[in-house]
């Protein structure tokens, strides 16, 4: 295992936490485990793991690229980060007016409706 896979895991798992992460690394196969290295070196190690902005804006650019492009299948997981990363709610919801504006009011209302439903399991009703 290479340092940057190792940094990687570090910060996938203090991201995500350590039973997202033991659940998708059980779930690894030998078909999907290049890919799995790939993201944990690449966005883990690399990209996450840098020090420029903090997780708490990390999240925030993640969420927003996530609803923008369309990729909603992630923005569950990525929303039960801001747990971890500092992010909150409002602070979610500033990223996801942007998203309205810069990306599409139909992207930032399906986002929309997810972070309400993962924040509700999360802690409750606001």
């Amino acid at each position: 295992m290479s340092d940057r896979h190792r940094q990687g895991m570090e910060t996938r798992r203090r991201v995500l936490g350590d039973a997202h992460v033991d659940r998708a690394e059980a779930q690894k196969s030998p078909l999907d485990a290049p890919f799995q290295d790939l993201i944990t070196e690449a966005a883990w190690g690399h990209v996450w793991s840098r020090d420029a902005i903090t997780p708490r804006e990390r999240s925030m650019l993640t969420i927003a690229l996530l609803a923008g492009l369309g990729n909603v299948e992630e923005l569950p997981m990525h929303i039960r980060a801001t747990a971890n990363t500092g992010a909150s709610r409002a602070d979610v919801m500033e990223a996801l007016l942007h998203v309205a504006i810069y990306a599409g009011v139909p992207r930032a209302n399906t986002a929309i409706k997810i972070a309400k439903q993962v924040f509700d399991e999360m802690e409750g009703p606001e």
